[in-house]
């Protein structure tokens, strides 16, 4: 090893040499360092292929790839290799066109490596039609994306990786990747697809409100901009001139770890597209950002941070016979400078019991240097003992020496003795430690005081008595005072409990029980306190006791914890019955004021079924509410609400908002004057605070087949007709009790023969965590299904039964236009 540091002088104190030859071999080590860094981004990239092809987790993957490499004898650099080696040995299909290049149209002026040039995708169409092909195709992207991760060098990489990949199918047409700074502002850390003034120009972002980035991160959610009027006046668009992305998504980095972390990028996604960004494109944008989350932490192999050099093939045997010794030892190889003399040693094999002052243990400390492990046995001794070792081949065995611990966290000094013995070019090194009682009583006592006990011993034959420090503590008592006698211990405690602890005493001294385990109270300064004591008595030969000894524990917080959890529980016990109580009145009233039939009935010549779930938790009778009625000019009225909250409360405002609407309709009332009197009636109700309510409301004139509907912030109907599923579009309307003066609209539609129109409550489709769009698409698709598959008399209940468990209420109400309807 060479080194372009120059030797101090001769008169230099041997501590000095060995520090110089330690700065010397830091210096040379700094390329060492530059290829871990490059054996790290292997390895990320080797996660992100087994992100993409198996949808695993980042640290799942890391686990895959060790298993892989222990079961066919490779290390993990290896099996990192190998598995990029597989990707890029697929065949690729031959491209339609030439791909986009980072020197194109608005790029960063970061070339990409050759697997860039990915084949483009297929284009996936939005809307319409059958959307499996397109999600399929969507979904063919992530595999092409981690092909070329495989090869990405920093941010600027990954973001013009995803602008090529994602231009075509998706339409994104420049990525920006920001991170926070410990002072909370953005920073720009990769982008593609944007000008280099723009780039400048947005570089740093103050932590102001209106971010959508920052937004984004700090809600760990998805930011979807696509109404650019809109987003304009809530967030600060980034652009050179107005509109030139009107659609934007912004998508935070997951942070690493299984339980998580701290968010801290968050990647934009601008689309040359207008309009919503459909459920798939949703999809696989968020799992782009996952894919890519690796390499953007700059995660890795968890360690701590110090290079280890992996130990030669030819120790194994010797690593072998090192796992089956009891004590501390370790196997070294010197590191010679040019001059042949030896400037360090290296650790090519240890012993399970071998520790370092940072508390490495084992086969951790493989690969490290010694005097990175105990870094002041340069120039003493022991080195000079070492060297002679290598040298002659004499087993040194040293006198006991001091040893000043400088990285344990505390000055700490142990008495060694070390033994080294020569193995070819190398030594077998072990050692003695002589204070290991110091240290056990030391960490004695720390037990002692973090589990508020202390030991006590009686010798009976010489009256001795031992206390521990803690004890005194327990009992509040002078150290001058002396330790108390066990036949006194009774005086000590309460009255009410010197009869048990004195008969405990008895039958420890006089009838020799082995041992005894016995709460009591004492008095202190500080109040009652309740101890426990845990003895046991040894005999002699003719079972006289000798000596008791055992342990007191200050256990008044495990009382205190104890009668507060009563307390608890009572209290839990009458709220418990208070709820029933609740629940049983509400379902009572429930039932009367809202019967479901069992069948469907026929009404206006449509055949109706209606279907009611109670959630599952919590006092389950909650404010969903229908209404389907014959009205006197012969339509009919159907209403589908949702009280916001569960018991008494909400079967009230039910019931008032029952009786009104079908009130109101049954007089000629416009449906959107029905919803603003019931809106006043919630904003003008005795409840504090006022409740509220969503709620679809229709009239169906049967002569002409033709229902008018209005909603009040209500989920959107769905209609089957002809082997489709659609939902209806919205008129306006706000919930009801939300604001004053809302205006509300309505909307007409001529049912056909064979229609199924679905009016139902968020139960139905909401999950915890989840878009709400997927639920409506699950919907949709299942009662399309269950219509195909012959389920038709009982649509509702079938979907309502398929919710099992829910945790919301569930009301379904199936509007059907007979077949023969005339």
């Amino acid at each position: 090893m060479t080194h372009d540091v120059a030797p101090p002088d001769d008169g230099a104190s041997p501590e000095v040499l060995a520090l110089a030859k330690v700065v010397a071999r830091l210096r040379s080590e700094i390329a060492d360092l530059e290829g871990i860094a490059a054996a790290t981004a292997v390895t990320e990239r080797a996660k992100g292929v087994l992100m993409a092809q198996t949808g695993i987790s980042a640290d799942a993957a890391y686990e895959t790839l060790l298993a892989r490499g222990t079961r066919w004898g490779r290390n993990l650099l290896e099996e990192c290799w190998l598995t990029l080696g597989q990707i890029r040995s697929r065949p690729m299909p031959a491209a339609t066109a030439s791909p986009p290049t980072a020197h194109g149209p608005g790029g960063t002026g970061h070339g990409l490596p050759p697997a860039h040039g990915l084949p483009p995708a297929e284009p996936a169409t939005a809307t319409g039609g059958d959307t499996a092909p397109a999600a399929e195709r969507l979904r063919a992207l992530l595999p092409r994306l981690a092909e070329g991760l495989a090869e990405a060098d920093g941010e600027a990489d990954i973001a013009e990786l995803l602008r090529v990949v994602l231009a075509e199918p998706v339409g994104v047409d420049g990525v920006m990747i920001y991170s926070v700074t410990s002072a909370g502002s953005l920073e720009l850390t990769g982008h593609a697809g944007i000008t280099e003034s723009l780039a400048d120009q947005w570089h740093h972002v103050p932590p102001l409100s209106g971010v959508a980035a920052l937004e984004a991160i700090a809600a760990r959610q998805p930011v979807w901009l696509e109404d650019p009027a809109a987003d304009a006046r809530r967030y600060l668009l980034i652009g050179e001139t107005p509109g030139q992305w009107p659609s934007r998504a912004w998508i935070p980095v997951p942070a690493g770890g299984p339980s998580g972390g701290r968010v801290r990028s968050a990647i934009g996604f601008m689309r040359n597209r207008p309009g919503p960004f459909d459920q798939d494109t949703r999809t696989v944008l968020r799992q782009a950002v996952r894919l890519c989350a690796a390499l953007l932490r700059g995660g890795g192999p968890r360690g701590d941070g110090a290079a280890r050099t992996p130990a030669p093939d030819d120790v194994a045997s010797v690593q072998a016979i090192l796992d089956v010794l009891s004590g501390p030892a370790v196997l070294l190889t010197p590191l010679r400078s040019a001059t042949g003399e030896i400037e360090d040693y290296r650790i090519d094999g240890a012993a399970p019991e071998s520790v370092d002052v940072r508390g490495r243990r084992g086969k951790e400390l493989v690969g490290r240097r010694v005097l990175e492990t105990y870094p002041t046995v340069a120039g003493t001794a022991l080195w000079e003992g070492y060297e002679d070792t290598l040298a002659t081949g004499t087993v040194y065995e040293g006198e006991p020496f001091t040893y000043q611990e400088v990285g344990a966290g505390f000055p700490q000094e142990s008495v060694y003795s070390v033994r080294a013995t020569r193995l070819g070019e190398r030594l077998v090194v072990s050692w003695i430690r002589h204070d290991i009682s110091e240290r056990e009583a030391r960490r004695l006592t720390d037990m002692q005081r973090l589990g508020n006990l202390g030991w006590a011993a009686w010798q009976l034959t010489t009256d001795r008595v031992t206390w521990s420090d803690q004890v005194y503590a327990i009992f509040d008592r002078d150290p001058a005072l002396g330790p108390i006698e066990l036949e006194e211990l009774p005086r000590h405690v309460v009255p009410d409990d010197r009869a048990r602890i004195a008969a405990a005493v008895h039958r420890l001294l006089r009838l020799g029980q082995q041992a005894v385990d016995q709460p009591f109270r004492i008095t202190t300064a500080d109040g009652v306190r309740h101890v426990r004591i845990v003895v046991e008595t040894q005999t002699d030969a003719n079972g006289t006791p000798v000596e008791v000894h055992g342990f007191f524990q200050d256990v008044t917080a495990l009382r205190d914890a104890e009668l507060a959890l009563r307390e608890s529980e009572r209290a839990v016990l009458v709220q418990t019955g208070m709820l029933q109580a609740e629940r049983a009145l509400a379902a009572r009233l429930q039932a009367t004021l809202l019967p479901i039939p069992e069948q469907s009935v026929e009404l206006a010549g449509l055949c109706v079924e209606v279907a009611y779930v109670p959630s599952d938790s919590g006092v389950n009778v909650g404010g969903d509410w229908y209404s389907a009625v014959e009205l006197p000019d012969r339509s009919a009225l159907f209403v589908v609400g949702d009280v916001a909250g569960h018991g008494l409360p909400a079967v009230g405002t039910m019931a008032q908002l029952r009786f009104t609407a079908k009130g109101m309709a049954g007089t000629g009332s416009a449906l959107i004057d029905v919803l603003r009197r019931l809106n006043n009636l919630l904003l003008h109700s005795d409840s504090e605070p006022s409740a509220t309510a969503t709620m679809v409301i229709g009239r169906y004139q049967p002569d002409v087949r033709r229902l008018t509907w209005a909603r009040a912030g209500h989920l959107p109907p769905l209609l089957i007709r002809d082997g489709r599923a659609d939902f209806l579009a919205q008129p306006d309307g706000c919930l009801l009790g939300a604001a004053r003066d809302s205006a509300y609209g309505q909307a007409v539609i001529d049912l056909q023969p064979g229609d199924h129109l679905l009016l139902y409550t968020d139960g139905l489709v909401e999950r915890p965590g989840e878009d709400i769009d997927l639920g409506l698409g699950r919907l949709a698709k299942t009662a399309l299904q269950l219509l195909r598959d012959g389920v038709d008399g009982e649509l509702a209940r079938t979907l309502a039964a398929q919710r099992a468990g829910n945790l919301d209420d569930i009301c379904v109400l199936d509007i059907h236009v007979p077949d023969d309807a005339e």
